[in-house]
């Protein structure tokens, strides 16, 4: 079975595309990537079953780089993905696509914000050390 983006009425021809994905610092790409699987997405569960292939046709993208994008979404936050399988005709079972799972926006932004900020901490950690090394250096003991 094919897991293909269906879609919907012609009265919910539209996805919501939160504000704060901007601030998140995603590349070109993996925005475009997101987007995708938010217009995919059952509303519902939050999932959605498109392959690599499927949405690098429609973003114009290999499905290679669409890979990438996907990890990079993971990375982040905004996105789970767990492997399916799927049985043939012929009672074989075969990889399918990943199940993509949309996280809740304000779990990306909570990551992003605790990364921001450790990262600050280290800067500021580097610089007071480098201070302390500079007085030993100037006046050694």
């Amino acid at each position: 079975m094919l897991w293909k983006c269906v879609k919907p009425p012609a009265a919910k021809r539209f996805f919501p595309l939160p504000n704060e994905i901007f601030s998140l610092g995603l590349s070109p790409g993996a925005l475009a990537v997101y987007s995708y699987l938010l217009y995919c997405e059952d509303r519902k569960t939050y999932q959605c079953y498109p392959s690599y292939t499927s949405i690098g046709k429609s973003v114009n993208m290999s499905a290679n780089t669409v890979r990438k994008y996907a990890a990079e979404l993971e990375e982040r936050g905004l996105v789970v993905t767990e492997p399916t399988s799927v049985m043939t005709k012929d009672g074989r079972k075969r990889n399918g696509s990943l199940r993509y799972t949309i996280l809740p926006i304000r779990n990306a932004v909570d990551l992003h914000n605790q990364r921001q900020l450790r990262q600050l901490e280290e800067t500021t950690e580097r610089m007071r050390v480098g201070k302390k090394l500079e007085a030993i250096k100037e006046h050694p003991a």
